[in-house]
């Protein structure tokens, strides 16, 4: 029984349990099985980096309070964040990594950064 390269096709010689002819088909096949799985994970973190520059330039520019309608022009998408923070009063802060916003009323929110977003437990009301 004549064995044959799992990505090109190609004659295997060698050991009977070889499955690629080279180092780049064994690449090859590889990225093509994971291809789906890793655009997925390629465009959700594309889009939270996204999320996170919209924010991170906003505070730069000194904005502390925006409304959300202007998030949203700006291409921030509100499907997309890292994690949630409830603080002790019930604020709830939803963040892109370590910035940050909540509900200010009237379709406004308040943002912030904060330096200590992996304390998630420890997160102080700033």
């Amino acid at each position: 029984m004549e064995r044959v390269c799992l990505d090109c096709g190609a004659k295997l010689l060698g050991r009977s349990d070889k499955k690629f002819c080279s180092d780049q088909c064994r690449n090859n096949y590889n990225n093509r099985l994971n291809r789906d799985q890793n655009n997925y994970v390629r465009n959700v973190h594309a889009q939270l980096r996204r999320n996170r520059k919209i924010i991170s330039d906003l505070l730069d520019s000194g904005h502390h309070r925006i409304h959300r309608d202007a998030l949203i022009a700006q291409g921030y998408n509100f499907t997309f964040f890292t994690h949630l923070v409830e603080t002790p009063d019930g604020s709830r802060w939803s963040y892109c990594f370590e910035y940050g916003f909540r509900e200010a009323g009237k379709g406004y929110l308040e943002m912030k950064m904060s330096s200590s977003y992996l304390d998630i437990g420890t997160e102080e009301e700033g």
